[in-house]
């Protein structure tokens, strides 16, 4: 049975450069409530909390369609990290 928790953000951090602040992933989502892609954020507060299996899919979806993904560290860390 798969748990529905729902504690996990997605943050993109720009390798070898420490200087630049982490970014955090938005999920964008139509009406429907079907998953569009993601939009990355400095605001963490604005950012898309999410299960583990939704944060994959944001991951997926960001290495293949953003340009440069190969730039950026981009991991799952806990609402409370």
């Amino acid at each position: 049975m798969e748990s529905n928790d729902q504690r996990y953000l997605v943050q993109q951090n720009k390798i070898g450069d420490s200087s630049k602040p982490p970014v955090f992933a938005r999920v964008m989502r139509s009406k429907e409530g079907v998953f569009e892609g993601v939009s990355f954020i400095k605001n963490k507060e604005k950012a898309t909390v999410m299960t583990i299996a939704q944060a994959q899919e944001a991951i997926a979806w960001a290495e293949k369609k953003k340009a440069g993904a190969k730039e950026y560290a981009t991991k799952i860390i806990c609402v409370g990290q």
